[in-house]
């Protein structure tokens, strides 16, 4: 199943944002072993955690919530994100057609 998922290092004090097809328990374990390439932002840390996981219909609409949530550039929106339920429900409805 498709997911848009938040992650959390505290060493470098950030978020992460990304997507994917498989599960997440074990994309969030390639990140801290850096398995992705030299030059990705989640290769600075190893240390992270699962913030929040949106479940999703399909990859199409998984990549659309990860690049709208990627373009709020705000801490505070993910943090109310992960805070309240109907943040996330409006993201599905709003790429829904997807």
């Amino acid at each position: 199943m498709a997911s848009c998922y938040i992650i959390y290092s505290k060493t470098i004090d950030s978020y992460y944002i990304g997507s994917t097809n498989t599960d997440v328990s074990l994309r969030i374990i390639k990140h801290n072993e850096k398995y992705y390439g030299a030059k990705k932002f989640s290769r600075q840390a190893i240390d992270w955690i699962l913030i929040l996981e949106i479940k999703c219909k399909n990859m199409k609409q998984a990549s659309l919530i990860e690049h709208h949530i990627k373009r709020m550039k705000s801490r505070t929106y993910i943090k109310n994100l992960c805070k309240y339920m109907e943040m996330q429900n409006k993201l599905h409805e709003k790429y829904s057609d997807s």
